[in-house]
């Protein structure tokens, strides 16, 4: 007689509706990992999944790409790894022999799928579950006390290290970035983690801005009370940053970036809210800026476990609440409503 494992899942069943169900265990090939999901966090993009305007999370479909848990079993061929290893892993799953992947552009890969993302193209269960199967070669070991819940926090901090990566920066540079929400905060960090003398937050919240500042920003500016570019302008000696970074991604904002940067500066792009805005062409080219696209990460995770295990990158002060996933749906809509002070929500599939 066959047995068939069932594990709970929080699915998406229609727009608007999620529901803690029972779903077959999730095989795994040669080359898989199967993780007990410990934590997982409720992204922005889940949350906008959840009425449909992305396209990118169509029913039925489990979400869920932020999280940690510990090893179940391993592929016949997974070398490296061990049962009962605590790790996380890597949102996007890529082909390490795609044509992108090979010169280190795995977050390009023509066969690239993300975890909890249903689209036309392809449907791939997340991790909002007690078992989640992954490739074994997007599955990373945590530093020694590092918990679930800090774990579960590296996918965006990887997305704010591979933007300062795509930038030409040196240690003494400033830079200003543009939206203080979660992407934005660790962008600050990061930031001043590599040395940046001088990093400008600008958002329209001031406990965002005030925490900027506790997180290094040097300065911040309130942008629905001041001119944010005259403000950068005055900072740096009225040349402008030497970079800035969008991470909100309408075209105020993206503007605002482009005009914010001295002559010859990099204005990288990592929010991508609006599809389309309008550029200011004749400044771009006239002024040489580099407009530089960031997407999501592509292989930064050893770099972030360091970030977070020093303590250079700070996390856990991001995490608003922890839940057993039976409370997820109630989370998910708190968070789709906005409610004052929520930052990180993680959800516990095996609390």
């Amino acid at each position: 007689m066959v047995v068939t494992t069932t594990v709970k899942a929080l699915v998406l069943k229609a727009y608007g509706e999620l529901a803690v169900e029972e779903r077959p265990e999730p095989p795994i090939g040669p080359t898989d990992v199967l993780v007990r999901v410990m934590a997982c966090g409720i992204c922005g993009s889940d949350v906008h999944g959840l009425d449909g305007s992305t396209g990118r999370r169509r029913p039925p479909v489990v979400m869920g790409h932020e999280a940690s848990g510990v090893v179940e079993r391993l592929g016949a061929r997974v070398a490296g790894l061990q049962t009962g290893d605590r790790v996380t892993f890597d949102s996007t799953i890529y082909n390490p022999e795609s044509f992108f992947s090979r010169r280190g552009l795995v977050n390009l890969c023509d066969d690239r799928r993300v975890l909890g993302v249903s689209c036309e193209d392809y449907r791939q269960d997340g991790a909002f579950a007690e078992l989640v199967a992954v490739p074994a070669h997007i599955v990373y070991p945590l530093p020694a006390g590092m918990s679930f819940e800090q774990a579960a926090m590296v996918e965006p901090v990887s997305v704010a290290v591979h933007a300062r990566r795509l930038t030409p920066l040196a240690a003494g540079d400033s830079a200003v970035v543009f939206g203080a929400g979660l992407i934005g905060l660790m962008l600050v960090q990061v930031l001043r983690a590599a040395g940046v003398r001088r990093v400008v937050a600008v958002d329209i919240e001031d406990d965002r801005l005030a925490l900027a500042r506790e997180l290094g920003a040097s300065d911040v500016c309130h942008s629905g009370r001041a001119d944010a570019v005259q403000a950068v302008r005055a900072l740096t000696g009225g040349r402008g940053a030497d970079v800035a970074f969008e991470a909100v991604g309408i075209e105020p904002t993206v503007r605002a970036a482009i005009a914010a940067v001295r002559k010859g500066g990099c204005v990288t792009l990592v929010g991508n809210l609006a599809p389309e805005v309008a550029l200011p062409l004749q400044s771009v080219v006239t002024r040489q800026i580099r407009l530089q696209g960031s997407c999501a990460s592509s292989g930064e995770y050893p770099e972030c476990l360091d970030l977070i295990a020093s303590g250079r990158v700070e996390v856990d002060r991001f995490i608003s609440a922890t839940a057993p996933l039976e409370e997820g749906a109630a989370w998910f809509d708190r968070l789709y409503r906005k409610e004052p002070g929520l930052m990180k929500v993680l959800l516990k599939p095996n609390a």
